[in-house]
């Protein structure tokens, strides 16, 4: 197993064992009302609710299409340069 995966289970055991630990009622104050509601169900919505907001805000963009796509479908075919007998010697 990959240093990650168990980075992922013993972070998950762990949350698992504190949510178990924290089931008492609380008042939970919304707007205008009071409700009780379990210790387990706000720290879960919680957590739920940061990890959909951290894995909207992480994923990496889309991109339409790249800069040298772009560039190629603007060029002619037969336009390709070729190289000069000086720019070969400096390379070479």
């Amino acid at each position: 197993m990959s240093g990650k995966t168990i980075f992922i289970i013993i972070l998950t055991a762990l949350l698992t064992i504190f949510l178990m630990v924290n089931t008492e009622a609380v008042d939970f104050n919304f707007l205008v009302t009071t409700v009780a509601v379990s210790k387990l169900l706000v720290i879960g919505v919680c957590i739920v609710i940061g990890f959909i907001i951290g894995f909207v805000a992480g994923r990496p963009r889309k991109t339409l299409s790249s800069y040298d796509a772009e560039i190629e479908k603007h060029q002619p075919v037969s336009g390709k340069k070729e190289l000069s007998d000086e720019d070969r010697d400096y390379i070479s």
